[in-house]
């Protein structure tokens, strides 16, 4: 009897034991849904900081305004401004393209990475991750293991399964501290102390602990993002597109919440679809900052998965297959809607002469949302190095200073933000720190040209590592033992690999990068996957046997 009973025990046991491995992936869903979930508290009003009531001088004569927004993983395709649009141009965005006309376009404008959280480090500091040590995008708990193990249960077709290191994750710095070090000087510190009110709205991804939040580093006020649905999932006003093919989708559904904060205070819910709220507040900095100088960093999440739209965005741009391609197309009117509404409020408050507007992407569109004509023509996706993946919008506006209609062929890039901004507003520079941006305005204003040290600019991952020098660009992927030269005057959409043919120019980049990387200061934190990721493909495609690809490491 007991030995029966014994064996029936083992067997109970070992049938839980395979239900909850064939199981495992909803069971984590699960744990990581209703785990570690914030209080939110309802919609609560913004008391934002009002300057004077009467102006000391004329807008004309104070030092510019400046608003700058930054929108996350838009496909230069997006735009209509360089011919494209999305679903092969039906859906324009005439306010985004009436901003760039307003002003200088930089046709040769690149981010910082290829990934959103060292891009903003870039773009804040005017350094390279060679002297921050901001290298990798901060991931949340349990998010490397949780992407890692769905991806690998996924057909990767010909593509290696990705590798996850878990003892790095547990050794890392808790998710909040993995921040921009509050040593490194920000150019909201920068106007700051030029006598500049200071206003963050959205995302920040530099970190949330006391020295790396957006107050800490500079901003008098910050409205951040605490978590990323635009709208809760089950809102009759939304509409939601999943995708199957992507463990990050499923991760972020399964972990995001709908919330904001302000000066760090506790989570509550935005007023609105989150796109439309960042900028309804931001039409309130601008009203309350009319009399006195102000820096607005608009850090809008769209277009950035999850996938959510307004039913009346969805509506209003028709019936365009398939239905993520629908959402995305949605949620792009909503980012022209509000670039389109801020111009509008700094006209009616007659400060638009004196303000300074500059338009950019965090990285460039991202492979994973499965819609293959964002980056055309350029090759490659975000989290890669091809132009696909860095390859973003540039504009400044700057009515009393930059004539419409200026082209810019120099290449910039993020690291030119800050220097910009600070020679704009008449600040200095920090003392005692290098930084690695140029000024661009005398290349928008037409008063003298952008020259970067050897005409060079850098990116890296890890061991994948790019210059691009003149005309000429080098990819290296240091796991693969590969390199990718390109001569983009003649092929600016990477098709013919040089590497070969043209040893001597792969040796000059070479020594580029490698003096590059001469007393780099280590990564903040070190990567915990490494992923291929194909480079001509989308992810809703599998891969095959000839396919290129690239490592890269975070």
């Amino acid at each position: 009897m007991l030995k029966k009973l014994a064996i029936g025990l083992v067997v109970v046991l070992l049938a839980a034991g395979l239900g909850g491995f064939l199981n495992r992936k909803a069971i984590i869903l699960y744990v990581a849904t209703h785990s570690g979930r914030v209080e939110v508290a309802g919609p609560v009003e913004i008391a934002w900081d009002r300057g004077p009531e009467t102006a000391e001088m004329v807008a004309a004569d104070r030092p510019p305004n400046i608003v700058f927004i930054l929108v996350d993983d838009l496909g230069i395709n997006d735009l209509s401004t360089f011919g494209g649009g999305v679903a092969g141009g039906r859906v324009p965005t005439p306010n985004i393209d009436r901003l760039a006309a307003d002003g200088a376009l930089f046709t040769q404008a690149y981010a910082g990475n290829g990934t959103c959280a060292p891009s903003r480090a870039m773009l804040m500091t005017g350094r390279y991750p060679t002297r921050t040590g901001f290298e990798f995008t901060p991931t949340p708990p349990g998010m490397g293991r949780i992407v890692s193990m769905f991806a690998n249960d996924m057909d990767r077709g010909a593509l290696p399964p990705i590798d996850y290191n878990r003892d790095a994750a547990d050794d890392a710095v808790p998710f909040p501290e993995m921040g921009l070090p509050g040593s490194e000087v920000t150019i909201a510190e920068v106007l700051k102390d030029q006598g500049y009110h200071t206003v963050h709205i959205g995302k920040w991804h530099l970190g949330r602990s006391a020295e790396s939040n957006p107050n800490a580093q500079g901003f008098d006020e910050s409205l951040l993002m605490a978590s990323g649905l635009y709208l809760p999932e089950d809102d009759p006003d939304v509409v939601n597109a999943k995708l199957d093919f992507d463990p990050i989708d499923t991760f972020l559904w399964a972990r995001m919440q709908f919330a904001a904060a302000f000066n760090s205070g506790e989570w509550f819910e935005p007023g609105g679809y989150l796109t439309d709220y960042w900028t309804d507040e931001s039409l309130k900095v601008i009203e309350a900052n009319r009399n006195r100088p102000f820096f607005l960093y608009l850090a809008h999440w769209g277009v950035h998965t999850p996938l959510q739209a307004t039913r009346e965005d969805y509506d209003a741009v028709g019936d365009i297959a398939p239905h993520r391609l629908r959402v995305y197309a949605a949620m792009l009117r909503a980012l022209d809607r509000s670039v389109g509404e801020i111009t509008a409020k700094l006209e009616a408050e007659g400060l638009a002469e004196n303000t300074i507007i500059v338009f950019s992407s965090d990285n460039g569109g991202a492979g994973y949302v499965g819609l293959p004509e964002i980056n055309q023509p350029y090759r490659g996706w975000k989290i890669t190095l091809f132009e696909g993946g860095i390859r973003v919008p540039m504009f400044v506006k700057w009515p009393a200073r930059i004539a419409p209609g200026t082209s810019v062929d120099t290449p910039v890039a993020h690291i030119d933000v800050m220097p910009t901004l600070a020679a704009a507003a008449g600040a200095r520079l920090p003392e005692g720190v290098e930084i690695d941006g140029r000024d661009m305005l005398p290349g928008a204003m037409g008063t003298g040209t952008i020259r970067h040290p050897d005409d060079a600019l850098f990116w890296q991952s890890g061991y994948y590592r790019v210059v691009r020098a003149g005309d000429w660009k080098l990819q290296v992927d240091g796991r693969q033992g590969k390199s990718w030269l390109f001569d983009l005057a003649n092929d600016p959409t990477e098709q013919a690999n040089l590497a070969g043919a043209r040893p001597d120019k792969l040796s000059e980049l070479q020594a580029l990068l490698d003096a590059h990387q001469e007393g780099a200061v280590p990564p903040l934190y070190p990567y915990t996957l490494e992923s291929a990721i194909v480079i001509d493909k989308t992810q809703a495609e599998s891969a095959g046997p000839g396919d290129e690809y690239v490592w890269w490491p975070n």
